[in-house]
């Protein structure tokens, strides 16, 4: 099973496509007279990417339980955690996000089960609970 972040993963390409959408309607909307150098063109333009990248990564993210464990992508970094690895799941009252505690006492946060998405998190940590054997 497969667990996306619900609210934040609209937000992120909603705010997205906005803000390509604007930067669209800015750079016609200005007058000829105003124009930018090939280094300031470049550098917006660096910009507008490292925060599409910033924003996709918050979008791509996700918890996948298997038979073997759970793989956990936040953003661009990777976890893989066997089921025997694995001590629990904690997700305090008010917590942003889930985390998955290893027999080491190591942490992995769970990005992609946002606690802002209420019921769907919850269920989604019972759900990853109830599969450590």
């Amino acid at each position: 099973m497969t667990f996306r972040p619900g609210g934040a993963r609209i937000v992120a390409y909603a705010v997205a496509v906005i803000m390509l959408v604007l930067t669209a309607v800015i750079a016609f909307a200005l007058p000829d007279e105003i124009y930018f150098t090939t280094a300031e063109t470049i550098t917006l333009w660096i910009i507008i990417l490292a925060v599409l990248a910033l924003l996709h990564g918050i979008g791509r993210s996700f918890v996948r339980a298997t038979d073997a464990g759970v793989e956990v992508l936040n953003g661009y970094r990777r976890h893989t955690v066997a089921w025997s690895d694995i001590e629990g799941f904690a997700m305090n009252t008010g917590a942003p996000w889930p985390t998955l505690v290893t027999t080491d006492d190591e942490r992995v946060m769970l990005f992609a089960i946002q606690g802002s998405d209420g019921r769907y998190a919850r269920e989604a940590v019972d759900y990853l609970r109830g599969r450590i054997g």
